[in-house]
């Protein structure tokens, strides 16, 4: 099918709807962003961009550390408000009732409704024009143990992660392989298949 030259814009998707929490002083926020993403696998890096004239730029820029939280479908109303009212009216921990504890190296605030928080230190800080990046080091990585299966793998499939797609919120779809499952043997990927709903 033809392609037709659409107006240019930030379009790529789905990305994350991450739930970014940050605390410096007696100041902590909780605010939505779905600018963020891995940047490098070893070291572990990632990154969020955020717009400098949002309540927490300020915030992560002194603090140089922030949380990551994934979000699950039962938080969508409250990623959705967090991203759009702003830390400087509300205490939105409270407006949403977002259960927390602090995180292992930091003691910034992490979600305990959500699946996976990661725990980032910021070491560099890029002005790109609407938004400045914090790249960052994953310092920690804290799993919900229910998403753990008896082998020590991660089940996200489990979470009902939510994505974010233009301008809406969705939930991963249906499960259509994993990493190699082109090149795979048939005999090893429907064993693998098999595994992937017990």
């Amino acid at each position: 099918m033809p392609k037709t030259v659409w107006k240019g814009g930030a379009v790529l998707a789905p990305v994350p709807t991450a739930l970014v929490t940050c605390a410096d002083g007696g100041r902590v926020n909780v605010l939505t962003v779905a600018w963020t993403g891995i940047i490098n696998s070893t070291p572990p890096k990632t990154y969020v961009s955020i717009r400098p004239e949002r309540y927490s730029y300020d915030i992560i820029k002194k603090s140089g550390a922030f949380v990551i939280n994934l979000t699950p479908k039962s938080l969508v109303r409250a990623a959705d408000w967090c991203g759009v009212k702003s830390g400087r009216d509300f205490d939105k921990f409270k407006e949403m009732s977002l259960e927390h504890e602090p995180s292992p190296d930091f003691g910034i605030p992490m979600l305990c409704g959500c699946p996976v928080s990661i725990e980032c230190r910021i070491f560099d800080t890029v002005s790109l024009g609407s938004h400045d990046m914090f790249m960052a080091d994953i310092v920690s990585v804290c799993v919900d143990e229910q998403y753990i299966d008896p082998k020590g793998k991660l089940r996200l499939d489990k979470a009902d992660i939510v994505a974010y797609s233009h301008g809406s919120y969705y939930t991963i779809g249906s499960y259509l392989g994993d990493f190699g499952f082109s090149v795979m043997k048939r005999k090893t990927a429907k064993r693998k298949q098999a595994q992937k709903y017990k």
